[in-house]
């Protein structure tokens, strides 16, 4: 995550929809409004809600939007802010000392940990002594591409010694978080993002927002339906469940392909992250290497061209696409059959895609 230069960058649409309010009765006129935002986690964040009218939403967007400021100044790991104990603290004092930290920071890591060990380490954020390789020469090779080159095997395997997950020690009840190996650091990019979009807007919603949607570069968090209108000039609005569903596209990750987006899911108080390796990548000697790294090969790999998650909760489907991404096709399904409420597609390079059985019933 990239520091936050000057003031939030930041455009909202009035799109001035008479339509009834979401989750509740009454025929309430809510309009439906959109803010989009280039200042957090080195992404486009697209917040859009249905309120009463524009003072309401721009409320609901100051508040989405200091709260996913602060998640991004907690969460980076190359930055570091005055006042703020983040994971590059973390991180400058591993072997050190234990370092105080905010709970949002010891609930992201908590629930990583369980995940980390759920999967068998096919997602782990005690990698970032290898990811942090990668993520030089991935810069140095943007910078200068005819001099791209790919990390030495024997560096990466150096950095690998260091990624114990138990090194992790976290201290509850004295807030403290403690790395027990020296050369060890932690990068969370694999489950931040979609950690801090679920635990925002969970926020939202209990703040009284019953009706939106957060775009966090692809990272999506949908609560309630959209309303949905009767006819002109009439609004209908039955019961909680009433309403449409938000409609959601899965990008095509062949991006020199003809079509955007390959399919379109309907959703409901749902996520959808999608992991691909038409993300962040370079190219070096004609070769590209994308920045999901396998655990174990300690390299890309480019059995998936994406995977994509559908479940409630947005952090664990942005954990568990990077997990699946890097899980033999069978032991990805029996993971995901074995979740309630979770729902997964894979796409392979050469276009053909494997369902979960679930997954059907969301395409629209």
């Amino acid at each position: 995550m990239g520091q936050a230069r000057g003031a939030a960058v930041c455009f909202v649409m009035l799109i001035c929809l008479l339509l009834s309010g979401c989750g509740a009765g009454g025929g309430q006129r809510l309009n439906r409004y959109s803010a989009q935002y280039f200042d957090l986690f080195d992404t486009v964040t697209v917040f859009t809600a249905y309120t009463a009218d524009e003072e309401e939403f721009n409320r609901y967007a100051e508040e989405m939007h200091e709260e996913m400021a602060m998640y991004h100044r907690l969460y980076d790991i190359y930055h570091d802010y005055e006042g703020v104990n983040n994971l590059k603290t973390i991180n400058d004092n591993a072997g050190l000392t234990p370092v105080k930290a905010d709970g949002r920071i010891l609930g992201l890591l908590e629930e990583a940990a369980e995940l980390c060990g759920q999967t068998g380490g096919a997602v782990n954020i005690a990698m970032g002594s290898v990811l942090s390789i990668w993520h030089d020469y991935r810069e140095a090779a943007l910078a200068d591409p005819a001099q791209a080159q790919v990390p030495p095997m024997e560096l990466l395997k150096e950095a690998a010694a260091h990624t114990d997950i138990a090194d992790l020690k976290i201290d509850r009840e004295a807030s403290t978080v403690y790395l027990a190996d020296p050369e060890m650091r932690l990068d969370a990019g694999a489950v931040a993002k979609g950690y801090a979009t679920e635990m925002v807007c969970r926020t939202l919603q209990a703040d009284g927002l019953t009706c939106f949607m957060l775009n966090v570069g692809g990272n999506v968090r949908t609560v309630g339906r959209k309303p949905e209108s009767a006819g002109a000039g009439l609004l209908r609005f039955g019961t909680a469940d009433a309403g449409e569903p938000w409609s959601v596209g899965i990008q095509n990750p062949d991006t020199d392909g003809g079509e955007a987006y390959l399919h379109t899911v309907e959703i409901a108080d749902c996520s959808l992250v999608t992991s691909g390796t038409y993300q962040r990548y370079y190219e070096a000697d004609g070769v590209r290497y994308h920045h999901i790294i396998h655990p174990d090969l300690l390299m890309p790999w480019d059995r998936y061209a994406s995977v994509t998650i559908l479940c409630e909760d947005s952090g664990l489907a942005d954990g568990l696409s990077t997990a699946v991404f890097n899980m033999e096709i069978d032991d990805g399904l029996n993971l995901i059959e074995s979740l309630n409420g979770v729902e997964a597609l894979w796409i392979c390079p050469d276009g053909t895609e494997q369902r979960s059985s679930g997954f059907a019933r969301y395409e629209k």
